[in-house]
């Protein structure tokens, strides 16, 4: 194994926003009269914007929506997300994440970000944690969101770095698939544990240092 390189998941790995975006997408629902709950809500982790809202739209029983219309309700989903994430300053990462980061870029390691959400840049910003990460891939440089793996190819091409060489750090087992996709080693946490597909488990965020030695 020769690692050089660790791309992260944004949500629910570094920063928890999971409570904002079912509000969001909860608010949207109940305005067009859609059922909504937070079974759906999960089907919902690291997918993008309009493949999520065509999950949700999966409850809808009105008329055909056009394709500007769907838009629209993605667009106003995403305006009550933005609100709501103003709310988040840098008490909503924690010591261990921060400290973490922190060893791992000072061990040698290069780090990236690789998220399907097109706010990460913002999020980061209001954590103050943008400066943390050598490159940033996210949605608003990628066509297809996970589980392919273009989030993690584009996070190791900004890094300069070879697929093989990446560890990607995920919470959704999309991610997770998406990671094993590209070529790249895994490590899962939260809901990702449970599908079993990840060369390492982590307890902690911090277990991170036991493999990036």
């Amino acid at each position: 194994m020769n690692l050089k390189a660790v791309i992260f998941d944004l949500d629910g790995v570094i920063v928890f926003t999971d409570k904002f975006h079912y509000q969001a997408w909860k608010k949207m629902a109940d305005e067009m009269g859609i059922y909504f709950d937070e079974v759906i809500n999960n089907r919902l982790r690291g997918v993008s914007r309009m493949d999520s809202l065509e999950i949700v739209l999966e409850q809808y029983e009105g008329e055909p929506l056009s394709q500007e219309k769907k838009q629209q309700l993605a667009d106003r989903k995403n305006e009550t997300y933005r609100e709501l994430l103003k709310t988040m300053t840098p008490a909503d990462v924690s010591k261990e994440v921060r400290d973490t980061l922190r060893e791992i870029r000072g061990r040698g390691y290069k780090i990236s970000l690789g998220s399907s959400s097109k706010n990460a840049k913002f999020i980061l910003e209001r954590v103050n944690l943008l400066s943390a990460f050598d490159a940033i891939s996210d949605g608003t440089n990628i066509t297809k969101s996970k589980p392919e793996p273009e989030v993690f190819l584009k996070g190791a091409e900004f890094l300069g770095e070879k697929p093989e060489n990446c560890l990607v750090v995920e919470d959704a087992e999309a991610g997770i698939e998406a990671g094993i996709s590209g070529g790249m080693k895994t490590a899962a946490m939260g809901d990702a544990v449970k599908c079993q597909k990840a060369d390492y488990t982590l307890t902690t965020f911090a277990d991170l240092l036991k493999i990036l030695i």
